[in-house]
């Protein structure tokens, strides 16, 4: 701190200042130290008046301020060279407020030293003191703080906006800032998390709570370690993958997975078809991408059947429902963006008809997919549980059991008579409209090209991973459970 104080006023003076009914005495060195001032102007006023007049500059007069003396007590001291530090809240808002009072027309030391101070604010009833650089992560900041009414204690040359402090009597009514509609014992946590502690997780409804108070308080960086997710590396395929459901995949994640050769996307698909899979990784938390593993519930999925056996395993089409068919369609749309694909509609054109705008979202309004439904596979690595029980699609196909899953259709509307499967080239035994109610599913998305009636396209192909589905209604009402 520099200890030099410039010679506003005579520095062995004492100036008498009158706050509401308290006297203070302070020295011509304590006001120097922080100003210009409203107390070193009037005394400076006061001894020129007095030399021009030749009275005896003894005689100056008081200088009298109707505020609040306790609040003054600690000004004074600040002035003296001792650091003031606010207690809460309300001490805070009465520093600040009579700091910007006092001063005239630059910011003072005072000032500055509460403009870099914590964060006083009451949360739920109960005070919390944060320290500013807690909230300096790019993917925290800014947030509610510095976009909210904290603005209005940051910034050090407006504290009154549209108000003239020259001339003003007295400053405007400060509440301290304060939050009641939120849980204090949650942003206690929420704290504990962005200092760097681990943090149990009770149960989803705890994560759900955490969750929504970050978004709450715009902690996005937060937000993102805070999803429910699973990163491992997979050694059959020597990936890394992480797992994330579908309603919290961000669009800044997505990322499209290099070629193992090296070469163009266009110069592989015209050797295979096959480009890639997409990668994603969390905004603002993970510094590399990782093979995405889309999970997908809400039972928004139901799965239809085709044949022959294709090269990649069985081949079915995806048809989705409600909020999940608007999310698949937008991941495809930023999807093909990440690629660079023309896009097919006139996007954001608002049309009375004939505009995206003024369509339904539908995979097939995207420039990888053709139609409604999506292509999908299911390989013999993935893992499906049908009606509650293991299910092996070649197990099934194979040996043509009349008794198993897909050959005791439980609903004729879902399912079909057995009779209508057709052998493959291969020998396994595939059933024609087929049709799954998936509950809970875990798929890969594959990019590939694709062409159709002798025009090359592009297309997302859902990869099976993990599925948990029902066959009919029967197998539906099997898992339900009953009311306690």
């Amino acid at each position: 701190m520099n200890t030099d104080i410039p010679e506003i006023l005579p520095h062995e003076r004492v100036f008498p200042i009158q706050i509401g009914s308290e006297l203070f005495r302070l020295s011509g060195a304590s006001i120097s130290s922080d100003a210009p001032s409203y107390f070193s102007q009037f005394f400076q006023c006061q001894l020129k008046t007095a030399e021009e007049n030749g009275d005896d500059t003894n005689s100056i007069r008081t200088l009298y301020i109707d505020r609040d003396p306790v609040t003054f007590r600690d000004i004074s001291l600040h002035l003296q060279g001792y650091h003031v530090s606010p207690r809460d809240g309300s001490h805070f808002v009465k520093l600040f407020a009579d700091a910007q009072f006092y001063s005239l027309e630059v910011v003072p030391r005072l000032i500055s030293q509460l403009y870099e101070e914590n964060i006083y604010i009451s949360i739920g009833h109960r005070d919390f003191q944060i320290p500013r650089d807690l909230f300096s992560d790019p993917g925290n900041s800014p947030n509610y703080f510095s976009l909210g009414f904290a603005v209005f204690f940051s910034t050090p040359t407006e504290v009154f906006p549209g108000l003239n402090r020259d001339g003003l009597l007295r400053p405007p009514s400060i509440m301290p800032p304060a939050v009641p509609n939120r849980s204090a014992d949650t942003f206690t946590e929420i704290l504990h998390l962005l200092r760097g502690y681990p943090l149990d997780i009770r149960s989803e409804d705890h994560r759900a709570e955490l969750l929504r108070d970050c978004k709450y308080f715009h902690l996005k960086g937060l937000e993102q370690k805070l999803i429910r997710h699973s990163i491992s590396f997979n050694l059959a395929r020597r990936k890394d993958e992480i797992t994330l459901r579908l309603e919290d995949i961000r669009q800044s994640g997505i990322q499209f997975a290099e070629n193992r050769s090296g070469s163009p996307p266009a110069v592989v698909a015209a050797e295979s078809g096959f480009v890639g899979y997409v990668n994603y990784a969390r905004p603002f938390v993970d510094s590399k991408p990782y093979e995405l593993v889309l999970e997908i519930g809400d039972e928004c999925t139901k799965l239809h059947f085709s044949s022959p056996l294709g090269a990649w395993g069985p081949v079915m089409k995806a048809e989705f429902f409600g909020d999940g068919k608007m999310r698949v369609t937008r991941l495809f749309e930023v999807i093909a963006t990440k690629l660079n694909l023309p896009t097919t509609q006139p996007l954001g054109l608002l049309m009375k008809s004939g505009g995206a705008s003024s369509q339904p979202a539908s995979p097939g309004n995207t420039p990888l997919n053709e139609g409604d439904l999506v292509h999908c596979v299911l390989g013999d690595e993935a893992y499906v549980r049908l009606d509650g029980m293991d299910w092996s699609p070649r197990h099934d196909w194979e040996r043509g059991d009349e008794d198993s899953s897909i050959a005791s259709p439980e609903d004729e509307s879902i399912s079909v008579n057995p009779r209508k499967r057709k052998r493959t080239e291969g020998g396994g035994m595939v059933v024609e409209g087929q049709r799954w109610i998936v509950k809970r599913g875990q798929w890969r998305l594959r990019v590939q090209t694709t062409s159709k009636n002798g025009k090359a396209g592009w297309e997302c192909v859902l990869v099976a991973v993990k599925l948990d589905a029902v066959s009919g209604e029967a197998g539906r009402n099997r898992a339900r459970g009953f009311l306690a």
